[in-house]
Protein backbone atom coordinates (compact mmCIF):
# COMPACT_ATOMS: atom_id res chain seq x y z
CA UNK A 1 0.00 0.00 0.00
CA UNK A 2 2.66 2.56 0.67
CA UNK A 3 4.74 1.68 -2.74
CA UNK A 4 1.32 2.75 -4.38
CA UNK A 5 0.82 6.12 -2.21
CA UNK A 6 4.16 6.82 -3.10
CA UNK A 7 4.18 6.39 -6.15
CA UNK A 8 1.16 7.94 -6.64
CA UNK A 9 2.49 10.97 -4.70
CA UNK A 10 5.51 10.77 -7.35
CA UNK A 11 3.09 10.85 -10.34
CA UNK A 12 1.43 13.71 -9.23
CA UNK A 13 4.38 15.66 -8.74
CA UNK A 14 5.59 14.86 -12.34
CA UNK A 15 2.37 15.94 -13.45
CA UNK A 16 1.72 18.98 -11.73
CA UNK A 17 -1.30 18.23 -9.58
CA UNK A 18 -2.35 18.10 -6.08
CA UNK A 19 0.28 16.17 -3.36
CA UNK A 20 -0.05 13.85 -1.05
CA UNK A 21 1.21 15.32 2.64
CA UNK A 22 4.35 14.33 3.67
CA UNK A 23 2.83 13.76 7.27
CA UNK A 24 0.49 11.39 5.22
CA UNK A 25 3.54 9.92 3.68
CA UNK A 26 5.26 9.75 7.22
CA UNK A 27 2.60 7.70 8.69
CA UNK A 28 1.66 5.40 6.09
CA UNK A 29 5.40 4.57 6.60
CA UNK A 30 5.03 4.34 10.52
CA UNK A 31 2.24 2.19 9.92
CA UNK A 32 4.34 -0.59 8.58
CA UNK A 33 4.95 0.43 4.83
CA UNK A 34 8.10 1.20 5.25
CA UNK A 35 9.94 -1.56 2.64
CA UNK A 36 7.03 0.08 0.49
CA UNK A 37 8.28 3.36 0.51
CA UNK A 38 11.89 2.52 0.48
CA UNK A 39 11.68 0.32 -2.69
CA UNK A 40 9.57 3.58 -4.02
CA UNK A 41 11.76 6.00 -3.19
CA UNK A 42 14.90 3.84 -4.78
CA UNK A 43 13.45 3.30 -7.33
CA UNK A 44 11.36 6.37 -9.03
CA UNK A 45 14.12 8.77 -6.62
CA UNK A 46 11.24 10.10 -5.36
CA UNK A 47 12.05 12.30 -1.51
CA UNK A 48 15.53 11.15 -2.23
CA UNK A 49 16.91 14.88 -2.73
CA UNK A 50 14.68 16.42 0.10
CA UNK A 51 16.76 16.23 3.06
CA UNK A 52 14.19 17.47 5.75
CA UNK A 53 11.84 14.67 4.77
CA UNK A 54 14.78 11.95 4.45
CA UNK A 55 15.60 12.61 8.36
CA UNK A 56 11.71 12.54 9.22
CA UNK A 57 11.84 9.35 7.20
CA UNK A 58 14.99 8.11 8.63
CA UNK A 59 13.51 8.71 12.06
CA UNK A 60 9.95 6.70 11.93
CA UNK A 61 11.86 4.06 10.30
CA UNK A 62 14.58 4.16 13.30
CA UNK A 63 11.72 4.34 15.88
CA UNK A 64 9.85 1.03 14.16
CA UNK A 65 13.50 -0.99 14.25
CA UNK A 66 13.51 0.04 18.27
CA UNK A 67 9.94 -0.62 18.85
CA UNK A 68 10.65 -3.71 17.04
CA UNK A 69 13.25 -4.53 19.15
CA UNK A 70 11.47 -3.62 22.55
CA UNK A 71 8.77 -6.35 21.38
CA UNK A 72 11.26 -9.26 20.66
CA UNK A 73 13.13 -8.48 24.10
CA UNK A 74 9.60 -8.33 25.97
CA UNK A 75 8.49 -11.60 24.09
CA UNK A 76 11.40 -13.56 25.02
CA UNK A 77 10.42 -13.48 28.56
Amino acid sequence: MSFLIFATDKFQAKNNRMRIAENTLLVVTFLGGSIGSILTMLLFRHKTSKRSFLLNFFLVVAVQIILIILFLRKSQI
